[in-house]
Parts: C-alpha cells; sequence; structure tokens
C-alpha cells in the first residue's frame, strides 16, 4: 500500500504532529469525503506500507523528526513557486525561508527524495509568461544540485476556483504559446541538473523536452523499497494522471496555505471550521467519530511483488 499524505492538504506543515502519532500508533482513520458516515480505518504499519509520499509547500515542522519516517520509504512533493502572498496567502517568503528548506531537507535525506514542483502555473496581468521564466531560471538556480527533477503543470478550471479566478482576471495561452513556454522551462532545468516533467497535463509536451510524469511514482517507489511493486493506474484521479495506486489520508477543507488557486478547500470559513476540529490524538484528521459513522477496515497488504519475472533473471 502507498499513502498519500496528502492531496487533499498540507499535512506536513500543519498536521505532522498528529501524523507522527498515527504512525506510532500505527493506524488512522479517513473519512469517505464522497460519503460522509463512510470511515475507513487504514493500517500504517511498516509491513504494508510500501511507501509514503507526502505533498507540502513547507515542510519545516518535520526537519527534526525524520528519523521517525526511517522505517518506511518515504519521499517529498515539494511545490516551490514564484507566486507572492497575494496568491499563496500563508506560504513564507520563498528566497529567505523556503528555498533554505528545501536545501536542507534535500542534504538530510537525499535530492532523489525531494521533487520541486513548479505548479499550477497561471498567467494573468501580474504572473506573465515572462514573469514565470524568470522566477522559474532564479528558483532552479537555487536548487541545483538539490533535486533530479522538477513537475510542472497548468492551472485546472475546478468549479471550487472558479470565483477566485474571475477575480484573477486570467488570461489563457494558445497551444502553441504554452509549447513554446514549457521548452524554455525544459532548457532551464536541464541547464540547472534536473528534469522537467509535466503533471496530468492533456497537453503533449514531449516535443519541447517534457515528459508526461507520475507523482505517485512507481519507478521511483521501487528503488526506494528495494522491491518490484505490483500496482495499477489510479482510477481516483484524472484520465491524464499517470500516478499508480495509493490510499490518502488527507481531509478536504482543512489547508491552510490560502492559495487562491487550490481545489481543495470549499471556502477559507469552511476551512477555519474544520481546523478548529484538530486533535492530534483522534484518529481522524480534523474530525471525531460519530454516532451513526461505519468505520470499515481498509484491506491492506504489500504491494510487494514476490514472484520473480523474466526481468529479474
Amino acid at each position: 500500500m502507498i499513502i498519500s499524505a496528502s492531496r487533499r492538504t498540507d499535512i506536513p506543515n500543519y498536521y505532522s504532529e498528529w501524523f507522527f502519532h498515527r504512525l506510532k500508533e500505527g493506524y488512522c482513520y479517513v473519512r469517505n469525503p464522497m460519503n460522509a458516515r463512510q470511515v475507513s480505518r487504514i493500517p500504517l504499519s511498516p509491513e504494508v506500507v510500501d511507501c509514503i509520499v507526502f505533498w507540502t509547500k513547507n515542510p519545516a515542522p518535520m526537519l527534526a523528526r525524520l528519523k521517525e519516517l526511517e522505517p518506511y520509504p518515504f519521499y517529498f512533493q515539494f511545490t516551490l513557486t514564484g507566486y507572492g502572498s497575494d496568491m499563496e496567502r500563508n506560504v513564507p517568503h520563498k528566497k529567505q525561508v523556503m528555498i533554505p528548506v528545501f536545501q536542507e531537507l534535500s542534504r538530510r535525506i537525499g535530492r532523489e527524495r525531494v521533487i520541486w514542483r513548479y505548479d499550477p502555473i497561471l498567467f494573468n496581468g501580474q504572473y506573465t509568461p515572462e514573469y514565470h521564466l524568470r522566477a522559474f531560471e532564479q528558483i532552479a538556480g537555487q536548487l541545483r544540485g538539490y533535486t533530479l527533477k522538477c513537475v510542472v503543470s497548468f492551472v485546472d478550471m475546478y468549479a471550487k476556483i472558479r470565483k477566485n479566478m474571475e477575480t484573477l482576471q486570467r488570461i489563457s495561452l494558445t497551444g502553441e504559446e504554452l509549447v513554446a513556454f514549457a521548452g524554455e522551462l525544459a532548457v532551464i532545468a536541464e541547464g540547472c541538473g534536473m528534469k522537467a516533467v509535466s503533471c496530468a497535463e492533456a497537453i503533449d509536451l514531449a516535443a519541447c523536452g517534457i515528459e508526461h510524469n507520475s507523482c505517485i511514482d512507481r519507478e521511483l517507489i521501487e528503488r526506494l523499497a528495494g522491491y518490484r511493486i505490483q500496482a495499477g493506474r489510479d482510477r481516483n484521479q484524472r484520465k491524464e494522471c499517470g500516478c499508480v495506486e495509493s490510499v490518502d489520508v488527507g481531509a478536504y477543507d482543512t489547508c491552510k496555505n490560502g492559495c487562491l488557486y487550490c481545489y481543495a478547500n470549499a471556502s477559507l470559513n469552511r476551512v477555519l471550521e474544520k481546523s478548529r476540529l484538530y486533535d492530534v490524538n483522534s484518529p481522524l484528521l480534523c474530525g471525531r467519530v460519530a454516532e451513526g459513522d461505519n468505520i470499515l477496515e481498509r484491506k491492506a497488504e504489500s504491494l510487494r511483488q514476490e514472484q520473480l519475472t523474466l526481468w529479474d533473471m
């Protein structure tokens, strides 16, 4: 089983104490976002967890406790963009704070396990293609030697963010313009010793050197785990997504980064309401088991491929 922590919220930044406590207890609960009465009990023992994938804009709260993750293969998807506090309201200053955090995390766990995400890319009157290219080049230069891969994607129009997109006066580029822009990103990334890849993009950027990526990456997980895994494509993601199946242990409407392009929050008021329920000792993230909840034991087992194939001989 692969644990995603989490596409739904920034667990490393805001809820790492809860997550470490759940690892110690050996399980957590996850409420089904499509059926509020259904709660799954997810085992978290090293015997069944093949890898943990963290998604974050600020893993600083975890740095002092990385040793507690040693029983597990793990890596970080670290989002670091050129946006200011007008777009990412609660993310610390990039140059002064976040780039040094990225570098420190890489020094501690190795550059293969810290993947830089420059996404989602949104264009408007302030954040023009030229602006993004300058920001990308500056950040890439600072991350030279600290990562091997950069993931890029363009903002998607989810219903939850439509109002924000109207306020931001988003500008759309043509397909040709997007390909040309992406090609420049690829050249910059290569010059800084990293490979640029795309995340769940319908547009084919292979011609400009950017291949489709799997953020929950079978090949990387196998290298970190030291064995082959049997895992299918994650059917719960968009059709363009290349990720293998994983179990997300996060909760929607709990991320306090305040990013205007975020699909995981319905509103700021909803985030404030749910985050007040945070209890480090609760099996549920930002919630409690209620009367009438149906708790189901999630069938979980290692994805380790025990039988040798021709490729292993």
